[in-house]
């Protein structure tokens, strides 16, 4: 039975928390953003304050093995600073036993990349690209098979399960679906976890309405089931970013060199028959700014969506698009935004995507809508651009989020409440 971490009794009790803190390194090894880690605070700093004990378990990269650049023992330092306790480390996460036995209330043990085994992930390694699908089959069998025995050992460390690495919730992993089984009366999300889980909710569920999605980014084919899943949700859908292309050529319209998915040209069809059925009205914006090739020193200029000349190329929404927008978001209660409207990682081409994080704001704090940000470009947009804060939240997780709003139940979080 899921638990709340607000009402659980951690005097004397060994909390293992799986956190995300695949956070990025630079070449000696120093943290580049430590966001990951400092939204992981507020839980283990409540397990410490009720009287537990903490024993944290991660990934860090995709390592084939182990592998020194990938251990955790490089972001110990990091985690020191933000968590204020000092930390013990074990060097091999299937060998920690005596450790997390010999941990006294407020103490914090670390242990080293689960990754480093492949039991974490249940997929066999160093399989040649040539072998039978019988010997991959054996292999995988062999996998999961020890998978059982590594969940068994992580989980015989603790006397409760805390789950809150939203990132990796949509993965079927031994430290993020199967370990709570061992914790039928003793498993909870974390705080991170507890505020997605709300947040998509707020959006698919329980949302004010007008609702508007802006649906953004390059690839249609990647959207597709998002799309399809709000068409029940909301009223309102704005389409940016290049894959707007796809559906301009999709109604005959002159593209230029932009970014197009060729074989997307009648799923784009369908969607805006299927919009036009469920009474959701479609905003793609009728100007963008164009540009004379993929460049900051591009010659550039505005144009109509539909009539962009030889050679050049759709590179971000323009101020005409953006206002259109405005109107709409501004008139409504809930918004989410996936995905950029632009090339925001070139200056001269991120002013739609600036343009939208301001409105967002603004909507936030003078209408009171609830707005979500969620998907790893406009996340890292509105945080490059200072938003993040004037928005009513950003998610951490990418896939994660991705694969909740298309409505598909996710293993990290189906383990908990189960």
């Amino acid at each position: 039975m899921q638990k709340s971490i607000d009402s659980y009794n951690f005097a004397g009790k060994r909390a293992i928390v799986r956190v995300d803190f695949n956070v990025p390194l630079d070449a000696d090894f120093k943290v580049t953003d430590d966001t990951r880690i400092r939204a992981a605070v507020p839980t283990l700093k409540k397990v410490l304050a009720g009287g537990g004990s903490l024993i944290l378990m991660s990934h860090l990269g995709r390592p084939k093995g182990v592998a020194d650049k990938y251990s955790l023992k490089h972001i110990i330092y990091k985690i020191e600073e933000l968590l204020g306790e000092k930390i013990v480390f074990a060097d091999d996460c299937m060998k920690a036993g005596a450790q997390a036995a010999a941990l006294k209330p407020g103490q914090v043990l670390l242990l080293e990349n689960l990754r480093f085994y492949a039991e974490e992930e249940g997929k066999p390694r160093g399989l040649a690209d040539d072998v039978s699908d019988e010997v991959k089959k054996a292999a995988k069998a062999e996998v999961k098979a020890s998978q059982k025995e590594f969940v068994k050992t992580l989980a015989s460390y603790a006397d409760c399960y805390i789950n809150d690495a939203f990132g990796t919730a949509h993965r079927a992993h031994a430290s993020t679906a199967l370990i709570a089984k061992y914790f039928p009366e003793d498993k909870m999300f974390g705080y991170i976890m507890e505020g997605e889980i709300k947040a998509i909710d707020s959006v698919l569920n329980n949302s004010r309405k007008p609702v508007t999605a802006i649906i953004g980014g390059a690839k249609v084919s990647s959207k597709i089931g998002i799309i399809e899943n709000l068409f029940s949700k909301v009223d309102n859908m704005i389409i940016g970013g290049g894959m707007v292309y796809t559906f301009v050529k999709a109604q005959g319209g002159k593209i230029g060199t932009s970014l197009c998915e060729d074989d997307q040209i009648e799923v784009a069809k369908e969607i805006m028959a299927k919009a036009a059925e469920k009474g959701v009205k479609l905003y793609m914006g009728s100007e963008v700014v164009i540009a004379d090739k993929f460049a900051e020193d591009a010659q550039s200029k505005v144009c109509k969506v539909n009539d962009i000349p030889d050679g050049w190329m759709g590179m971000d929404a323009a101020p005409s698009s953006v206002k259109e927008w405005e109107g709409v978001l501004m008139a409504s209660k809930t918004i989410l935004w996936n995905g950029p409207v632009g090339v925001f990682e070139m200056e001269k081409f991120a002013k739609g995507t600036k343009a939208i994080a301001e409105i967002l704001a603004k909507a936030t704090q003078q209408n009171g809508a609830f707005t979500l940000v969620g998907g790893g470009d406009s996340v890292a947009a509105v945080n490059q651009m200072g938003y993040a804060s004037k928005v009513s939240y950003v998610s951490t997780g990418g896939g994660a989020m991705l694969e909740a709003l298309e409505g598909k139940e996710l293993p990290g979080i189906a383990a908990i409440k189960e």
